[in-house]
Order: structure tokens, then C-alpha cells, then sequence
């Protein structure tokens, strides 16, 4: 499989994850950034052309 150019790095692709859920892998330095952990809860919003994922407080 080749590598991916720098340009389409933060290109995904949703995957299936079971008969109603669809599941996306974020680019791990940016989840890093954030200071995100495995298993951390987080906030699903849709917003105007879009979706906004955000730390669960």
C-alpha cells in the first residue's frame, strides 16, 4: 500500500462498526493536540454544515 501524499493526509473514510453505527479514525497528533484519551467521553453536536466533536464535561 503506498503513502499517502502530505496534501491527503487528513483524507478518511467512514466504516461500518456493527448494523447502525459508523465509525471514523481521527489522525492520532491531532487527537494528541488535544489531550485526548482512549475511552474518554466526548460530545457529538451537528452544527451548519457539519458536526462538532467536543470534550464531555
Amino acid at each position: 500500500m503506498a503513502r499517502r501524499r502530505i496534501e491527503d493526509k487528513n483524507i478518511r473514510k467512514l466504516s461500518r462498526i456493527g448494523n447502525k453505527s459508523i465509525g471514523l479514525t481521527l489522525p492520532i497528533d491531532m487527537v494528541r493536540e488535544l489531550g485526548w484519551r482512549e475511552k474518554q467521553k466526548v460530545m457529538v453536536k451537528r452544527v451548519h454544515g457539519g458536526i462538532l466533536i467536543k470534550d464531555w464535561k
